[in-house]
């Protein structure tokens, strides 16, 4: 959704400039060789209003928050199409971000393997989308209407999953592979 107002026009485009310095920056010269201070600068903004749009840091600007994840998640499962199950609701959407996109951008590749190089955007990546387990155990349980421990296990097994197939030779083989692991214990998701 597109900000009407003057003052959340020039928040996202504050937010926008921020991403896109630092993105630049890191693709130019490596994740820990920018400080926040530079991509501040690179941006024409002050340190402090880095932090108010990216309370994560540094990480933050590449990866955004967990509540993007959140919310993606929760539509792929609840938006998913009659038929479809949610095992393969949760593959189909995997499948479209970070190494596992078939057809990403130049730029979205490099970041890709930024992320997977750089210990601290790994652990960041890793930590969103682990953040994300109870609320997916809960989506999964309104679609199911079951609620039980199995599906807190499912959520943090998927919920895995980018951290460990994303850095695999073949990351798209590695998903697949996982999903198809899940299907005998989770026959009927």
């Amino acid at each position: 959704m597109t900000p009407t107002g003057r003052r959340e026009r020039k928040k996202a485009a504050t937010g926008q400039a921020l991403t896109a310095a630092a993105r630049r920056l890191f693709l130019e010269r490596g994740f820990d060789q920018v400080t926040v201070a530079e991509i501040a600068e690179e941006a024409d903004t002050a340190v402090s209003t880095l932090f108010a749009h990216f309370p994560g840091g540094k990480e933050a600007l590449v990866l955004g928050d967990r509540a993007e994840r959140e919310q993606s998640l929760t539509a792929a499962i609840k938006e998913r199409p009659e038929g479809v199950s949610i095992l393969t609701a949760l593959h189909d959407f995997l499948a479209t971000r970070g190494p596992f996109d078939p057809d990403p951008a130049r730029q979205d590749t490099r970041l890709a393997g930024l992320v997977v190089a750089t210990p601290a955007l790994r652990a960041y990546a890793r930590s969103l989308w682990t953040g994300c387990e109870t609320t997916l155990a809960q989506v999964i349980a309104e679609e199911t209407g079951a609620d039980d421990f199995s599906l807190r296990q499912l959520a943090r097994y998927v919920l895995e999953i980018p951290d460990l197939a994303g850095t695999e030779p073949d990351p798209r083989a590695a998903l697949a592979a996982a999903f198809e692991r899940l299907k005998p214990a989770w026959p009927d998701l």
